[in-house]
């Protein structure tokens, strides 16, 4: 399983990017796909995630900012930024469970960096 994570980038405060996470090697509409960024030095932290069904789940920070979504058909699951922030600046990563069932998350895409200028 890999998951290739692209539309990372350059934005002022106030702007808006979309990020996209391609995954090959398994078929994920039966499961749950998340996004998580990491800061320089701070901890990895959830973003929001999106259900096999389609429920959503955000962290409080981009509620209302933020809208995760999934096209099954692409096998991809995107992010959409609007309103970004000087804080939303980090590496973003994709993550997908080892199984449906799964309550953790096992596959990590390789990132893509996220840099809001004021």
């Amino acid at each position: 399983v890999q998951l290739q994570a692209s539309g990372g980038g350059l934005v002022q405060a106030g702007g808006s990017l979309r990020l996209s996470c391609a995954a090959s090697g398994r078929a994920i509409s039966s499961y749950r796909m998340g996004w998580f960024r990491q800061a320089p030095g701070r901890e990895r932290e959830f973003v929001a995630a999106i259900g096999a069904t389609g429920t959503t789940r955000y962290a409080d920070s981009v509620k209302g900012r933020f809208t995760i979504s999934r096209d099954n058909a692409k096998n991809t699951v995107y992010l959409q930024m609007n309103s970004l922030k000087l804080e939303d600046t980090a590496v973003y990563y994709c993550a997908l469970p080892r199984t449906s069932v799964s309550v953790e998350y096992g596959y990590w895409g390789q990132g893509t960096q996220v840099t809001v200028s004021s």
